[in-house]
């Protein structure tokens, strides 16, 4: 007897979408929260800094919104969602495609104090939102953790978990410290506050909009902040009916 074919329709995955401002610890966090739940991650700040890196690869003006979709029409952004995260980032070159590892390239302080010259774009935000519900649509995985800045208001805006990561300016600016080499607590405080004012004009990342859980990381350490950001997602309906723990 030949085995019955299921016409079962696969379930879309768990959207857990995460906003916060840099440092607020949404990235590290993230990513340990989906790997304990089993989910896939998906980082929308590392393809606005490989949009930016390639626009300073190919001499695109960075301040020209329709130089940068232009770029985005010949660019191709990939992202593995599960295990250690590899960027990829393919562009024409010399009549061909050329394929470009960019996991360490794009996390260079030359590079992030680019990124929001292509962020600010309305046209270039619209169609890198519309590439990351592609990215979780076709993911084929359980859930995925969207992390990043507006996702919970543009980019996500109907996910079933909407979380708002947030910390003090003073905590985040000593965090970020810590992780750029040769750069002063007061020189990155300075770097977070020019970034929050510019990124303000763009999307409010401070204040969360009605049904988004806020979790304040300024007095938690890393093992509290994964715990309250996995105790929401577990705590969803959308969570509990597809059995996450």
């Amino acid at each position: 007897m030949e085995d019955a074919v299921s016409d079962a329709v696969t379930p879309p995955p768990i959207l857990v979408a995460i906003d916060g401002p840099a440092g607020s610890g949404k990235s590290s966090v993230s990513r340990a929260a989906a790997k304990r739940l089993g989910f896939g991650i998906l980082d929308t700040g590392a393809a606005y800094r490989s949009l930016a890196w390639a626009a300073l690869q190919t001499g695109v003006d960075l301040d020209d919104p329709e130089a940068v979709v232009a770029l985005l029409g010949s660019w191709r952004y990939s992202s593995t969602l599960l295990g250690e995260q590899r960027i990829g980032v393919v562009l024409p070159e010399g009549g061909e495609c050329a394929t470009h590892d960019v996991t360490a390239a794009i996390r260079d302080h030359a590079v992030s104090g680019q990124v929001s010259r292509v962020s600010r774009h309305p046209q270039v935000r619209d169609r890198l939102n519309a590439m990351f519900r592609e990215i979780v649509a076709e993911s084929g995985l359980p859930g995925v953790v969207i992390e990043g800045r507006d996702i919970t208001t543009v980019v996500a805006p109907d996910a079933p978990v909407r979380i708002l990561m947030t910390a003090s300016p003073e905590v985040r600016a000593r965090r970020r410290a810590a992780e750029l080499e040769g750069l002063s607590h007061e020189q990155v405080l300075a770097d977070i506050a020019a970034r929050d004012a510019k990124d303000a004009l763009v999307v409010d990342f401070i204040t969360p909009s009605a049904g988004v859980a806020l979790v304040d990381t300024s007095e938690l350490d890393f093992e509290q902040s994964v715990r309250a950001v996995v105790d929401i997602v577990t705590a969803a309906p959308a969570a509990a009916e597809e059995g996450v723990r």
